[in-house]
């Protein structure tokens, strides 16, 4: 699936850096969502930046540190926030639809290091065709949007364990995320785990890929030379 042709150019509103407007055409063009799924670290916030298209981030709705219905990861007493029962799935879903048909809504502003909502901020696409939702969990919600109607695409960002772990500790680490010690515990784990995560998202629908294949399938999308999205 992708948005239908037309002349369309991205511009940004110079009062509002995260303000995107998509110029079109067809000016009556429903929006809809690419959904960015893939194992964390694997680049999915940077693709979505050099996409040049509004971006909606789907880790904003993890669930609170103190919600109880939190998982733990088995065999330990840590929370397990690579488990989709740590993110709230409803709101996130609502939210997509929200902006698809009016072009904004609220989004919780989440800080990872204290696992906690901070505050809420209202996020904007304007009247462009398509924005990406990006998220370790994108993939869990394929099928919820396919049957909304808001979906035009889903990809699952991949890059290799190794590559991917050694990018997740740096980022994690400089970021201040967690403790040293969580994050080695998780990132040991997630690499062990990679090709299993992949192959759920790929079996959710998501296409598997790596960046530059990616960007062709976004600049497609974009410019309304259809790609085929997962069925």
């Amino acid at each position: 699936m992708c948005a239908p042709p037309g002349n369309r150019r991205l511009v940004r509103e110079p009062r509002d850096a995260s303000h995107w407007t998509l110029v079109s055409s067809h000016p009556s063009t429903p929006t809809r969502v690419v959904l960015l799924s893939g194992p964390s670290g694997s680049g999915k916030s940077l693709l979505a930046a050099r996409s040049g298209l509004p971006v909606l981030r789907l880790d904003d709705f993890y669930k609170e540190g103190d919600d109880p219905t939190l998982p733990l990861v088995a065999g330990s007493s840590d929370i397990d926030w690579d488990h989709p029962l740590s993110w709230d799935v409803e709101a996130a879903v609502a939210a997509i639809g929200e902006l698809c048909r009016t072009g904004r809504t609220t989004v919780p502003a989440y800080d990872i290091s204290l696992s906690a909502r901070t505050g809420a901020e209202t996020l904007h696409v304007g009247h462009t065709p398509l924005f990406v939702a990006e998220g370790i969990f994108a993939a869990e919600i394929i099928g919820r949007c396919r049957e909304l109607g808001l979906l035009a695409d889903a990809l699952c960002l991949t890059r290799g364990p190794v590559a991917t772990f050694r990018r997740r500790f740096l980022r994690d680490l400089k970021e201040g995320r967690k403790s040293v010690p969580f994050l080695l515990r998780r990132g040991w784990r997630l690499m062990r785990l990679e090709r299993t995560i992949v192959a759920r998202q790929t079996e959710l629908g998501a296409h598997p890929c790596d960046m530059d294949e990616a960007l062709e399938r976004l600049a497609a999308a974009t410019s309304g030379r259809c790609v085929q999205a997962a069925a």
